[in-house]
């Protein structure tokens, strides 16, 4: 690690390139334990309170609680964690992300904790503005300790299954309900404190492992502590050759970057209002109209089933199991349409198609012509396309403005977006609810209904097509600017993209592998975004979570990057097939090394190879090469 030119503030470092070269180990592992399940939290405490609320308004309960106060305690949860997402959004940048995700988790688990022993409602208050404070200021260090740690081919699908175990935290958060609220087995005044002392026990076990887990070294080489980045990569090197017995191959680039200075909040208002108006009030647009109704509903669904349905409330859990598993499977089958369809025509369809689904639940229900039974299904059918909707609000703020501000951005907008809507939503469901008149609930219906819609017509409006485009191509990162505008710093950053010298036959391999991955690239896009296929259902690249920050945009980056790896593990599994002859493909992956390779990467991998002719499959289980090489040391190899 050099300095770059004459000054003193920039460094060049192949610690990115270390970090992703890395085989998959039990040390990724522990990052995906240690900060990936704060999703599972928040899904759990946003469920547990909609799922207890029912008993906590019930006499006997042990504290004086009605529908508006649960309303305005899911108000402060969510300005809590405003609040965190913006103060420790900057906390993080300054003093590190494993102090602050240490610090951020241990508020959680103190306020969750003090939520089992509430008595009075300003007591309940106050813990669930500070469990907010603590949610909020997860996303924030971990978000980006994520990004900071995971390979680049593997970055991608882990933030698929991490964002997606929000709602394994949902419904898990109300299967526990059903058990804790079943009065025959616990006390009413005591099943709910143990319902929130469910995230206390989750979280203990998650600080344990945080503590194992280093300082980003991508954020210390930003502030010039490069000897403390090199040794923590050294020690990460060191304990993965260990593990996996793989040599690790020398990085294949360095960059060249600045020890830069924070950026302001006010900074980024400037850049995002002044040279992308309509994109920020685009921004602004999705984040309050999912926000208010997603609050809304999910934290007063409790109330509203045992008010207004008479649901009694042990049964409530089950209800919001189901709901949990609808917004799961709206982004899990719908996610793909967002790549192949294309993004304005499905963040448009979804925000209007649930706003619709939703005033005509405030019409019926307004009517009387809805039993339980007919309103949940309405209620799942609405949220199944809110949820894709709500994804989509961060998968749009994380596209459309550059690279120096993004993780600022999603904070600022969440956080702006979601005190709008957010606060304002169940602070007047709440009240809706508690007056007990029918016309009064279905208004609240309708608010949200129209909030999405005006995201709705937003997107229509001021959309931008980001299917199939690079990040840098939706917007030009401000450094790339700068570099146009000086061309001494523009000859040092093009220094720092060249690689180190190789080989002519190592520059034809390059070439090779270029050609192959953009043959396969263009091959897909055809395949995928053209006739009935287009509208196939499954998982895509735009599958995101409502209710998480700083990760979405990711897979996006992910796609070029694991591009470039399977290829290279395709090549992989070629040649150990033509050194080998016919193997099962249990063998074949201690052979080529994909056990490695990250969760399901062989798998594709060898899917990819059968495809593309590269591999012949002999039977269900036996793989060969086309070739036909390789028998006679195959046999050697089972004497």
């Amino acid at each position: 690690m050099d300095a770059a030119g004459s000054g003193t503030t920039t460094i060049r470092t192949a610690i990115p390139a270390r970090l992703d070269r890395l085989p998959w180990s039990s040390f990724h592992w522990r990052i995906v334990i240690g900060l990936g399940t704060v999703w599972i939290l928040d899904g759990l405490e946003v469920t547990i309170v909609g799922a207890v609320a029912s008993r906590m308004i019930e006499p006997g309960s042990g504290i004086t609680l009605n529908a508006a106060d649960i309303g305005t305690g899911a108000a402060l949860y969510v300005a809590g964690a405003c609040i965190g997402a913006l103060f420790f959004g900057q906390l993080t940048d300054r003093l590190g992300r494993k102090r602050l995700f240490m610090i951020t988790l241990l508020i959680y688990l103190v306020a969750t904790v003090l939520t089992a022993f509430a008595f009075a409602p300003w007591y309940f208050f106050l813990c669930r503005f500070f469990t907010g404070v603590g949610i909020g200021g997860e996303y924030s260090a971990i978000n980006s300790a994520i990004d900071e740690l995971i390979p680049a081919r593997n970055r991608g699908q882990v933030d698929l299954a991490i964002n997606g175990s929000f709602w394994v935290g949902s419904g898990l958060g109300a299967l526990v309900s059903l058990l804790l609220l079943d009065a025959s087995i616990f006390a009413p005044s005591l099943g709910w404190r143990l319902a929130f002392g469910l995230g206390f026990v989750i979280g203990l076990g998650i600080l344990l492992v945080r503590r194992h887990l280093p300082e980003s070294p991508r954020w210390l080489v930003l502030r010039g502590r490069t000897e403390e980045a090199e040794r923590i990569v050294g020690e990460i090197e060191q304990r993965v050759r260990a593990e996996t017995g793989v040599e690790l191959r020398p990085p294949s680039y360095e960059i060249v970057v600045r020890v830069r200075q924070n950026i302001r909040y006010r900074d980024l208002v400037a850049i995002a209002f002044r040279r992308y108006p309509n994109r920020a009030v685009l921004g602004l647009a999705l984040f309050i109209g999912q926000a208010f109704l997603y609050n809304a509903v999910v934290f007063d669904l409790g109330t509203l089933l045992s008010e207004v349905f008479g649901v009694s409330s042990s049964a409530v859990p089950g209800y919001m199991a189901l709901f949990a598993a609808s917004n799961f499977l709206g982004p899990l089958l719908l996610g793909r349409l967002f790549d192949t369809v294309g993004r304005i025509p499905m963040i448009a369809g979804t925000y209007l198609g649930s706003a619709g689904l939703v005033a005509a639940l405030g019409i019926m229900l307004r009517d009387g012509r809805l039993t339980t039974t007919s309103f949940m299904v309405l209620l799942m059918a609405t949220f199944f396309l809110a949820s894709a909707g709500a994804s989509s609000a961060y998968l749009t703020v994380s596209e459309v403005f550059p690279l120096e501000i993004r993780g600022l951005a999603i904070a600022l907008f969440y956080a702006v977006g979601t005190a709008a809507g957010g606060i304002a939503g169940p602070l007047l469901f709440g009240n809706f609810i508690h007056s007990g008149d029918i016309r009064l609930i279905a208004l609240g219906f309708f608010i949200g209904a129209g909030a999405m819609a005006v995201g709705g017509l937003a997107e229509l409006a001021l959309g931008v097509r980001a299917e199939g485009k690079s990040l840098e191509n939706i917007a030009t990162p401000l450094t790339a600017e700068e570099a146009d505008a000086d061309p001494q710093r523009q000859g040092a950053i093009q220094a720092a993209r060249e690689p180190a010298r190789t080989t002519e036959e190592e520059h034809q391999a390059a070439r090779d592998r270029n050609m192959r991955i953009l043959q396969r690239a263009a091959e897909r896009g055809t395949h995928e975004r053209h006739g009935v296929r287009r509208f196939r259902p499954g998982l895509g690249s735009a599958f995101y979570s409502p209710g998480q920050i700083g990760t979405a945009g990711t897979t996006s980056r992910w796609v070029a990057a694991s591009d470039e790896a399977i290829d290279r593990e395709m090549v992989a599994i070629g040649e150990a097939l033509d050194g080998l002859g016919p193997t099962q493909r249990g063998a074949l992956a201690g052979y080529a090394g994909g056990r490695f390779w990250g969760p399901g990467r062989f798998r594709r991998a060898l899917r990819q190879a059968v495809a593309e002719g590269r591999v012949e499959r002999l039977s269900r289980d036996s793989y060969g090469s086309p070739r036909g090489r390789g028998s006679a040391k195959r046999a050697e190899a089972d004497r």
